[in-house]
């Protein structure tokens, strides 16, 4: 009972979000698929609240055992005690928070990115070493995206942005439709392998 109880459940609650998706029956679609979805979002706050907790013990461990830049984790806590507990004292025109999220959340976040940026140049520099055509290929679409993208590129010139967004609306957009197609297939046929309890790792990989 402890494994067919958890297949006969997922295969019933994924039978009824696919006939809602596909077929709006209107006692199921209101009452039964509404309960489904409550309940997912109830599971989701509980797992919010055990990822919180996990984090908290981990570093809570790291900081007493004094491990390396163990000064880290208590930014960390802080941080997330502050962010959580302000919006539950102040629920109204809450201006603490909206300063703390806008002057240094988003500071931090566009840092982080800014920083992205070196690593991205590293590895597009590794990429586009010209060792066989495809390369050769690869380093001339990004440089002209590259340049088209920047006003000195229009200035040396004017075709840069022209043949940029040709590049980008063209090949981009048909390789990431490619992309989106294969994500779709495969998730697709995963969610059927768990729906008809052909996947079981949800069992923790029994």
């Amino acid at each position: 009972m402890r494994r067919e109880v958890p297949i006969a459940v997922t295969f019933v609650a994924g039978i009824l979000f696919l006939l809602d998706y596909f077929i709006k029956i209107p006692y199921v679609s209101e009452n039964v698929v509404g309960q489904f979805l409550d309940w997912a979002i109830i599971i989701a706050a509980f797992a919010l609240i055990l990822g919180a907790a996990n984090l908290l013990r981990i570093h809570i461990q790291k900081i007493i055992k004094g491990k390396k830049e163990w000064w880290n984790s208590v930014i960390l806590l802080v941080a997330m005690f502050v962010m959580a507990i302000i919006p539950i004292i102040w629920t109204q025109q809450n201006a603490v928070y909206t300063f703390l999220f806008k002057h240094i959340f988003e500071n931090l976040n566009g840092t982080m990115f800014a920083l992205l940026a070196f690593y991205i140049a590293s590895a597009a520099y590794r990429a586009f070493r010209i060792r066989t055509k495809e390369a050769a290929v690869l380093l001339v679409s990004a440089v002209v995206v590259m340049l088209g993208a920047t006003p000195i590129g229009a200035k040396i010139w004017s075709g840069f942005p022209e043949y940029s967004s040709w590049l980008q609306t063209i090949f981009t957009t048909a390789g990431m439709r490619g992309i989106m197609i294969g994500a779709s297939l495969g998730a697709t046929v995963t969610a059927l392998r768990i729906i008809f309890g052909i996947d079981k790792s949800y069992f923790g990989g029994q």
